[in-house]
């Protein structure tokens, strides 16, 4: 079997149907559909125990109880069967045609796919495209190690299952930022990756997401992640090789990513300066990276307040933000 498609499932009882609509093809050969019901409390398993009823040679499902996004994707790698595997986000989908198009590719040349994704509102008006990578075709991470940079999303890969099986390497479990934890270690023992220049895959943006949850002390196991990956890098005698990347990947989820994601909520949260205090521990002459030099200005400017404390400023400048958008 060419591909598993493995979906953990919680709570998402507005949004699996289309999720398994678009996975679901009728004739076509060479993959299966992994199912986790992570110890859903709304109708999303009796939803899918219909789907899996009118499907039963295509839907493999599994139902634990809830351990998180990383235990559900663990939970589904321990039963697929297919020599790839693609991750779908329960509240996403894959756009039409993706399927067909993604199994033809699938010629065992590569240990990770990477593709395009388009976000989308809950109304589907795509709001923006992000590329998957920014070297085309087929390399070696030694030679493009600025694939670290990219969107550390495991939705938008397809991913040899024998990474996994021969690294022993998996999702943490009841943890935030599990894709930052677990990508950049994979990335380390693949052999050939390759770019496909396709959007297969439709990335919704939600209220109530984990990048739109307002519960700021949950981005405190952004420290969990970025040691995960620095600790590995280390123990494999890459870190040093790698420096740059490692430093402009934690410089831009650290500074970037979750420090203004808790100072638009509360400028006063002591999570802001855990953040800070972890970064500048590893990374101390971070303004000279050449990869974090060649940032927009407006993330520099965000970043220099970071760096200087200046959590209040940096919130009121990000109301006034949102506001522009209104």
């Amino acid at each position: 079997m060419k591909l598993s498609v493995i979906i953990p499932i919680y709570n998402v009882q507005d949004y699996l149907a289309v999720c398994l609509d678009s996975v679901i093809v009728p004739g076509l050969p060479d993959y299966e559909i992994v199912a986790v019901n992570d110890g859903s409390t709304d109708s999303s398993g009796a939803i899918l125990a219909d789907y899996a009823a009118r499907y039963p040679d295509l839907i493999r499902t599994v139902t634990t109880e809830n351990g998180g996004l990383g235990h559900a994707r663990n939970t589904g790698m321990a039963i697929a069967g297919g020599e790839y595997f693609l991750f779908l986000d329960s509240d996403d989908f894959l756009a039409p045609g993706a399927l067909k198009e993604i199994l033809a590719v699938l010629d065992g040349s590569f240990d990770i796919g990477l593709f395009d994704f388009i976000t989308v509102n809950p109304d589907g008006r795509e709001l923006r495209r992000d590329r998957g990578c920014e070297r085309e075709g087929a390399f070696r991470f030694s030679d493009f190690p600025a694939v670290l940079l990219s969107p550390p999303n495991a939705f938008n890969k397809l991913w040899r299952s024998a990474l996994f099986r021969e690294s022993g390497i998996r999702f943490p479990d009841r943890q935030w930022f599990e894709d930052l934890a677990t990508i950049p270690r994979l990335y380390l023992r693949a052999q050939t990756l390759r770019y496909f220049p396709a959007a297969w895959h439709r990335y919704l943006k939600r209220p109530g997401s984990i990048t739109n949850s307002p519960r700021v002390e949950r981005n405190r196991e952004m420290l969990d992640a970025v040691e995960a990956f620095m600790a590995d890098y280390t123990e494999q005698g890459a870190a040093g090789k790698y420096r740059g990347e490692l430093e402009a990947m934690a410089a831009y989820h650290e500074l970037l990513t979750s420090s203004t994601r808790v100072a638009l909520v509360d400028p006063r949260s002591p999570v802001l300066d855990a953040l800070r205090e972890d970064f500048l521990a590893r990374f101390p002459d971070w303004r000279s990276n050449p990869y974090v030099r060649g940032w927009p200005k407006k993330h520099l400017l965000l970043a220099e307040m970071i760096g200087h404390r200046q959590y209040r400023l940096l919130h009121l400048l990000l109301k006034l933000n949102q506001l522009k958008y209104r």
